[in-house]
């Protein structure tokens, strides 16, 4: 998406449009701003000229004599027009085909994807009227975001919340994406396990959770139905994935194992311990009567159990190393069943744990080896992903 223009209408949600414009910034699109003259009642417009550095379009006309037609101009080369918040006034009349103001016009001279985000009381939302009209707009090929539940800016619960700016941004993003995994049912797993010492220790490694995070959302975002199960991290789920939270490798193995029957795709991504303390207590020990020798059994392992009763399903696991990397890769690879190993050396600068960026080499069933360069995980999510659809047709 090079070039957005992102809709504001007048609700009470306005603002948060301006952290949606920060996250088409951040990831290098060009925003430009177009604005509903009661928008300006909740946001003022230059906060976001501020945030896109251009100017903020609300009037029709502009008010230079050689000003270009505007309502075609700054669709003419757009990706993407979003609308969002997306009050009820303004879904009337674009189901209407009403424009009486520059972002309605736009709408109608727009033939770039368009995504409107509706926000508003979930009455109105509920009502017939606005359910015809978000309906009309779907059958004309707008992308509806449905909005969120909870508590509403006039007190009460129901639907009608605008979902976050990172939901939004990534439902725009899956307009663009291929809808290559429809109806595949995943499991990704991600971040570390924690296995108990006593009731105030544990041991753990230094996974994030990044990496399995990034590819539950890109499972999620080119249509697949996914259950994230994540060991402990700070990270928020993507959207429109079912997480379940769990802390020790024990019950990461039963949830995977649990879900396993219903899954065509399963990607372990997490750090799963591979021990865990054989006589943990229930008491924090004290320093005076502590001892230096820690006794350690094996966890069991998932990746082993799964390949044992694989049938016809994709296992994709992933292989942290610090030294032969690609061989002791391919063995984990074979041993295990598995399809496709992706497997990096954590001791590479800008790779392994708790860094935005990984550098991978994605191994097949006969040994066949491919080295991707150094790149964001969001972006390398698609790229194993780009690679797993393969094994799928």
């Amino acid at each position: 998406m090079k070039k957005v223009i992102l809709g504001v209408t007048g609700g009470i949600a306005a603002y948060k449009a301006a952290e949606l414009a920060r996250i088409f910034i951040r990831s290098g699109s060009n925003v430009q701003v177009v604005m509903t003259e009661a928008a300006t009642e909740f946001i003022a417009p230059l906060t976001f000229q501020t945030l896109t550095t251009r100017p903020v379009y609300i009037k029709m006309y502009a008010e230079r004599s050689d000003a270009e037609i505007r309502h075609i101009d700054l669709v003419a080369d757009a990706d993407l027009l979003v609308i969002a918040p997306a009050t009820a006034n303004t879904i009337a009349k674009m189901a209407c085909g009403l424009a009486d103001n520059l972002l309605t016009t736009l709408y109608l001279a727009a033939t770039c994807p368009v995504v409107v985000v509706p926000s508003m009381n979930v009455n109105m939302f509920e009502n017939r009227a606005v359910q015809d009209n978000l309906e009309k707009l779907e059958e004309r090929g707008c992308h509806i975001m449905d909005p969120d539940s909870g508590e509403l800016a006039c007190g009460v619960y129901g639907r009608g919340r605008m979902p976050e700016p990172s939901d939004i941004y990534a439902y725009c993003r899956s307009v663009f994406l291929p809808d290559d995994f429809k109806g595949i049912k995943s499991i990704v797993t991600a971040g570390p396990t924690r296995e108990p010492l006593d009731p105030v220790r544990f041991l753990s490694n230094p996974s994030t959770g990044l990496m399995g995070y990034a590819l539950a959302r890109a499972l999620s975002e080119r249509g697949a139905d996914v259950i994230l199960i994540s060991g402990p991290t700070h990270l928020n789920p993507p959207a429109g994935v079912k997480i379940i939270n769990v802390t020790t490798a024990e019950e990461m193995y039963e949830s995977v194992v649990s879900n396993y029957s219903r899954a065509n795709l399963v990607i372990k991504a997490a750090a799963v311990s591979d021990f865990r303390p054989l006589e943990p207590v229930d008491h924090k020990v004290k320093k005076n009567e502590a001892g230096l020798l820690l006794k350690l059994t094996h966890n069991r392992d998932i990746l082993d159990e799964l390949g044992r009763s694989k049938n016809n399903k994709i296992l994709v696991g992933f292989a942290a190393e610090t030294g032969d990397t690609l061989k002791n890769a391919h063995k984990k690879l074979l041993n295990k069943n598995l399809d496709l190993m992706v497997a990096n050396d954590i001791s590479d600068p800008g790779a392994g744990f708790a860094v935005k960026t990984n550098r991978v080499s994605i191994i097949s069933r006969d040994g066949e080896v491919e080295q991707l360069p150094l790149m964001d995980k969001e972006e390398l999510a698609h790229e194993i992903l780009n690679r797993i659809v393969k094994l799928l047709q």
